[in-house]
């Protein structure tokens, strides 16, 4: 029995063999005949070229503004550090001195220990009435020291007076040699008292010029003692928003701590680096900046904060270790903005001429774009990049003027293929292709009108339009073509 059935099994199993080889045979001789029968041994059926839908747009030259984007860090255009401006104990803290307090300008802030300041006042108010002292002292002695010259003066010319009535008197032999000799050494001790008089006056007025300068260097320490009084107190120079505060009521500081920052909100301006070769774009033919404006973005949870700007200054020096140029932008509109900050700037470049802006997926590796020609087939031409803006470039636009070009490339495509395009705008909108209208004669009109009535089964808003359309003196070839192929025709009930 076991022997019957292995016999069995191994019968079946030859004849399912014998006929597999027979259907492999029968496959290879009818694909042979189908190929000896096929044009130039292709088989018409399995070797049909096939069509790709792509993405086209018409390029079309144009003036670009390009853009540039680059990061930077938002700062403070003005901004101020608060320092004592002397030592001392921390009397009081005005109410909201305090991290992002605002402060309005001439707004009392703190008051340091005034005793010492208030001492050396003192000591230079009594030094100042003690030099008023002095000088008017001095003023006395000089007007004596002038009388005393007055004085001498008289006397000299009294003496040199008699000195001229003796040698009268000796040419006429009236006087003797002694009286005349007497008479001259009168006038030469009036000659030297005179002298005299006059070193002391000269004295007087020496003494009364020290005077007054010691009176005004003792004014001018009176003027250092009161301003360091007026200094234990601090007041704001400008409105603004305090920040890195560090004061407490009842510490001691030093001229050189900084308490804190007071920064004017309304004075940003953003700090951004860019390569050479973009610095070089952003000047003019003289080297000088062009004002370009400028558009700051901060992104915050999913939206950006924006601003509008302009460049305002280059940096004169680049840092050691850094590379390109350091821009400085304005901005317009800080709200919402606070330094440090890290920022996009979007920099608008002066415009180019005959360019085109393309999806940088239209341009492949090699720098070239796909042609569709007028036989639908695609054709593969060099372009020259001039930008790159994120997932967009712009391109010199002159040689591909009204011409059709694949706006996405994708690695079956390439030069020679068949396609089938979908027409797009730049924004990537698709452009509806225009219907072939084919115009009726009213025999076949009235057929079709009467075709579509009679078919009870189609909606009444489908019918509504098409008898609208057949309404029309020509209708869409595509509708016609429907109708003639059974659409609209009456069903059975």
């Amino acid at each position: 029995m076991r022997f019957l059935t292995r016999s069995l099994i191994a019968l079946l199993l030859a004849a399912l063999s014998l006929a597999a080889l027979g259907y492999a045979g029968y496959t290879l001789v009818a694909a042979i005949e189908v190929r000896n029968a096929a044009p130039d041994g292709v088989s018409g059926q399995g070797a049909r070229e096939r069509m790709f839908t792509v993405r086209a747009l018409a390029v079309t030259p144009t003036e670009v503004t390009p853009t540039l984007a680059a990061f930077g860090e938002v700062r403070a255009r003005r901004a101020l550090e608060l320092r004592a401006p002397v030592g001392g104990t921390v009397l009081e803290v005005a109410s909201g001195f305090e991290d992002g307090a605002e402060v309005s300008a001439g707004q009392f802030l703190f008051r340091v220990d005034p005793a010492d300041a208030e001492s050396a006042r003192a000591f230079a108010l009594a030094d100042l009435e003690r030099a008023e002292a002095e000088l008017r002292d001095a003023t006395r002695a000089l007007g004596l020291a002038a009388e005393d010259v007055a004085a001498a003066t008289v006397q000299f010319e009294l003496r040199s007076r008699a000195l001229e009535r003796r040698k009268g008197l000796a040419e006429r032999g009236v006087t003797t040699e002694a009286a005349l000799e007497e008479a001259e050494l009168a006038v030469s001790s009036a000659s030297q008292a005179l002298v005299s008089r006059r070193q002391a006056e000269a004295q007087a007025e020496a003494r009364r010029d020290q005077a007054e300068s010691a009176l005004e260097r003792q004014r001018i320490s009176l003027a250092e003692a009161e301003r360091r009084l007026a200094d234990t107190r601090v007041y704001a120079s400008f409105s603004g928003t305090l920040a890195d505060v560090a004061l407490v009521e009842g510490g001691i500081i030093n001229t050189q701590d900084q308490l804190a920052r007071i920064i004017d909100p309304e004075q940003l301006e953003v700090s951004v680096r860019v390569s050479t070769a973009q610095y070089l774009r952003l000047i003019d033919d003289a080297g000088r900046l062009v004002s370009a404006e400028a558009e700051v973005a901060l992104a915050v949870a999913g939206f950006e904060i924006t601003s509008p700007g302009s460049i305002l200054r280059a940096s004169a020096t680049v840092e050691q270790g850094q590379s390109g140029r350091r821009l400085f932008v304005e901005l317009s509109a800080p709200r919402g903005f606070r330094p440090g900050d890290f920022v996009t700037v979007r920099l608008k470049e002066p415009a180019l001429q005959d360019v085109a802006l393309l999806p940088a997926s239209a341009v492949n590796p090699a720098g070239n774009v796909l042609i569709i020609n007028e036989d639908n087939r695609l054709e593969a031409a060099p372009v020259t990049v001039v930008r790159r803006q994120g997932d967009q470039v712009i391109v010199e636009a002159r040689a591909l003027a009204g011409r059709d070009i694949v706006r996405e490339i994708g690695p079956n495509l390439g030069a020679g293929i068949l396609v089938r395009p979908q027409r797009e705008t730049s924004a990537g909108e698709v452009v509806p292709d225009t219907p072939e209208m084919v115009t009726l004669d009213p025999e076949r009109r009235a057929r079709l009108i009467a075709q579509v009535e009679s078919n009870v089964r189609m909606p009444e808003q489908v019918r509504a339009r098409m008898l609208a359309q057949l309404s029309e003196e020509a209708i869409p070839a595509s509708m016609l073509e429907r109708l003639e192929n059974g659409a609209g025709r009456p069903q059975g009930g």
